[in-house]
């Protein structure tokens, strides 16, 4: 069997987005438990939201999705668990764009996408996404990446180590190309500027064996929802004053123009007539410009 036939094949496409499904409440699980254990340690703060709002939704030409969203949390002032399943026919601006559809357009797409946006301006804000994509072709894609307001050397390490430890179980040369890949990918050109701290990026991941490639992604997933937790909890509880909240709302600034100037995520969902306020899902709450 090729492998753009393992791609074809219902059973696979069922497995990805269910595991997508998954993942989605285990991630809600546990940031709802860390916010609930959050509030009954600071009972004298004003902030009382510790469950995400779901919405399920769907999509004219196709599939849908659900939108998990926990706003004005006292740990977790916005915090957003999507995913989703489309398929459908990309415009002809956008095929030229997709491999695999210039000459047939029709496409499947499944996925989930995290963004989490702390109110403690010490915790850095994150992002996570895997997803899996058919036209013509077949592969796999995500990745997770940190973007702290006050960069620290062994928080990064730690954030970087988990992920080189899943990328080497899948293949032990892939974290360095993963690691540039992000570097270069989360770049604001204009401002001459990271997004952050980086982490791994990958898109077109088809190495032939679908169910080796599968297990990466949800390896990806399970090291976000291991090692995104114990950053937290190391910094939940430290003090910090308005002058490093409002360093954490410039920063939210440049997180804002990157989605909305250059996240080829964004570009995709509004190309394909995704749900908008799912896809700006990632912008944060409240936020500032010099």
């Amino acid at each position: 069997m090729t492998y753009i036939n393992q791609y074809l094949e219902k059973k696979n496409k069922q497995k990805a987005s269910s595991w997508f499904s998954e993942l989605q409440n285990m991630i809600c699980n546990i940031l709802e438990d860390r916010e609930a254990a959050f509030q009954m340690q600071n009972k004298n703060l004003k902030c009382a939201v510790e469950q995400f709002n779901r919405k399920k939704w769907k999509r004219p030409g196709g599939g849908g999705g659900e939108m998990s969203t926990m706003l004005g949390g006292q740990l977790f002032e916005k915090a957003g668990v999507n995913v989703s399943t489309v398929w459908g026919t990309f415009s002809n601006d956008f095929k030229k764009s997709v491999p695999g559809a210039e000459s047939n357009p029709r496409f499947w797409a499944s996925g989930i996408s995290v963004v989490i946006h702390p109110r403690n301006p010490l915790i850095p804000a994150v992002h996570m996404n895997t997803r899996m994509v058919v036209t013509t072709k077949g592969w796999f894609g995500g990745g997770g990446d940190l973007t702290p307001t006050f960069p620290n050397d062994a928080e990064t390490a730690l954030f970087h180590n988990a992920y080189k430890e899943a990328c080497d179980k899948y293949d032990r040369t892939c974290y360095p190309k993963f690691k540039k890949w992000c570097d270069e990918y989360f770049f604001l050109p204009h401002r001459q500027e990271s997004r952050g701290v980086g982490g791994i990026f990958f898109d077109n991941l088809a190495s032939g064996n679908w169910e080796r490639d599968f297990q990466f992604i949800r390896d990806v997933g399970k090291t976000f929802l291991k090692i995104y937790p114990q950053i937290v909890d190391l910094k939940s509880n430290l003090q910090w004053s308005e002058e490093q909240k409002n360093a954490q709302l410039i920063k939210r600034g440049r997180y804002v123009e990157f989605n909305l100037l250059y996240d080829r995520g964004t570009l995709f969902g509004l190309k394909t007539g995704g749900n908008t306020e799912a896809i700006l899902m990632s912008l944060p709450p409240e936020v500032a410009w010099t």
